[in-house]
């Protein structure tokens, strides 16, 4: 959901630059007509968007070739949330997909009782068994939690609803950008991280006069059974008083069974050697199967701008607050992307890499992956395939006229490298011009906090989220979920 208390007219035919060992196929559209549609739920001062789909993730089954099954927001809310989930599953290797709305809350037949959902996540094991994550809450009171459900059959029927972190009837504490992590090794594991915001009493009227008298530590929870059971959620990463952590992700060496936890942990009350006030890309590390883990390390600050419109200053919301990790399953090397804005001097977000071949001991120096470096460049999703070549998908604004101020043209890319993160080219047009525009708006423009980019054996399959049109002509259908091949 994205809680910070502190601090279509699309290219039928994918352009190639560079060598052409780079093939894709065409773009698919994932997302249909809304399923939930008939929903009714409180709307507590918000806009609903009909149609409207946002925030996709996705995963390659390993057990199942040609099997990929991704989630996203459907019909989004503009004051938090949706009105549910929905997972998507293929057997044709992203070619065709089928839709299923999943009982995060009550927007679905036998669902929770709660009216909305956020923040799909999708990871699936060695054994073939998918894991669902959400965040599901009312805004008409503060009831929340962490649910967590698996697939058995390839993302088609999903079950064993749990939850791993249930907050109701309470005005204190809000759960919020929870993901999961199949194992790659340990059949039936996975592994579920989250931030936990806290504040100072249960007291609505307090709360209301102490809002920043809070933490936000990370919580963490996992299944040995395949999702039938959870463990009891325990903090791994705790923050002082005006402290957070916020989109913790975690990536598995499968070679050592290493567990690392990604996040950004913000610092507002203090600074010292190694916590440095302000936004920090940050990892925790177990070896242990989860029973234990090392203190924060610092990778780097996260120096990122808020996108806006070149032209108008109208903001976007994008992954503009956290990094997305990656790691090779062969070597262990691990990768980390972010929008930052420390090269063009505070002006305007670009996409950064920075890697490690030791474990997170130390990391590569920083340098600028995308292409045009005279437009923002943002919300950057990563993977690395078999064969140890590393993807990166993102948007940028490279084709907005610097006249234009009645349409937001973006553009979707996909950027490759072979060398372990030392150079990217082979930049490919995925998708798009498309008017930002249209998006809906939800703390600015909004297509999703993160999007989806998997790898499954040589092959990347990036799973992302356009507007329809070029101009306004849109509104009953703003945006789908797409996916192509390369």
């Amino acid at each position: 959901m994205h809680r910070l208390l502190s601090a279509v007219a699309f290219a039928t035919g994918l352009l190639l630059a560079g060598s052409g060992s780079v093939q894709a196929a065409g773009l698919v559209t994932v997302s249909g007509p809304s399923p939930l549609s008939a929903c009714v739920v409180p709307a507590v001062g918000g806009t609903i968007f009909p149609n409207a789909e946002v925030e996709p993730f996705v995963a390659a089954n390993p057990a199942t070739p040609g099997n990929l099954i991704g989630a996203f927001q459907q019909d989004r809310w503009s004051n938090g949330g949706a009105h549910g989930l929905v997972a998507a599953s293929s057997s044709t290797g992203g070619a065709s997909w089928s839709e299923t709305p999943l009982p995060f809350n009550r927007c679905v037949a036998g669902g929770l009782p709660y009216e909305r959902a956020s923040d799909p996540w999708v990871s699936i094991g060695p054994d073939g068994i998918a894991y669902t994550v959400s965040i599901s809450f009312n805004l008409s009171n503060n009831d929340n939690g962490v649910f967590a459900m698996t697939s058995d059959d390839g993302g088609q029927t999903w079950g064993k609803l749990r939850g791993l972190k249930v907050d109701n009837s309470q005005n204190q504490f809000f759960n919020d950008k929870e993901s999961v992590t199949a194992d790659p090794v340990k059949k039936r594991t996975a592994y579920a991280v989250w931030d936990r915001l806290v504040g100072p009493t249960n007291n609505a009227a307090v709360e209301a006069h102490n809002f920043f008298a809070f933490t936000g530590p990370t919580w963490f929870s996992m299944t040995t059974d395949g999702g039938n059971t959870w463990s009891t959620a325990q903090i791994i990463v705790n923050t002082g008083q005006n402290d957070q952590t916020i989109g913790n992700q975690i990536v598995v060496d499968p070679q050592t069974g290493a567990i690392y936890d990604f996040f950004d942990l913000i610092i507002t009350t203090k600074s010292n050697a190694t916590m440095v006030h302000g936004f920090n890309n940050a990892f925790v590390k177990s070896t242990d199967g989860g029973n234990t883990w090392s203190q924060p390390q610092i990778v780097d600050k996260l120096e990122s701008v808020r996108v806006t419109d070149p032209n108008t200053g109208a903001a976007l919301r994008t992954a503009d607050f956290d990094a997305a990790p990656a790691i090779d399953p062969a070597t262990g090397q691990l990768y980390l992307t972010w929008e930052d804005a420390r090269f063009t001097g505070g002006k305007f977000d670009q996409v950064v890499l920075t890697t490690s071949t030791n474990g997170g001991a130390s990391w590569s120096p920083l340098s600028v992956i995308n292409k045009v470096l005279t437009a923002p460049a943002f919300t950057p999703a990563i993977s690395v395939n078999s064969v140890g070549a590393v993807a990166v998908t993102y948007y940028d604004f490279r084709n907005l006229a610097s006249g234009n101020t009645s349409t937001l043209p973006t553009d979707y890319w996909i950027t490759f490298s072979t060398d372990g993160g030392a150079s990217f080219g082979q930049e490919q047009h995925v998708a798009g011009s498309f008017n930002m525009l249209v998006a809906p708006s939800a703390g600015g423009f909004f297509v999703g906090d993160y999007e989806g980019l998997a790898s499954a054996g040589t092959a990347f399959q990036p799973f992302f989220v356009a507007t329809n049109c070029t101009d306004f002509s849109c509104t009953d259908n703003r945006t789908d979920v797409f996916s192509t091949t390369f």
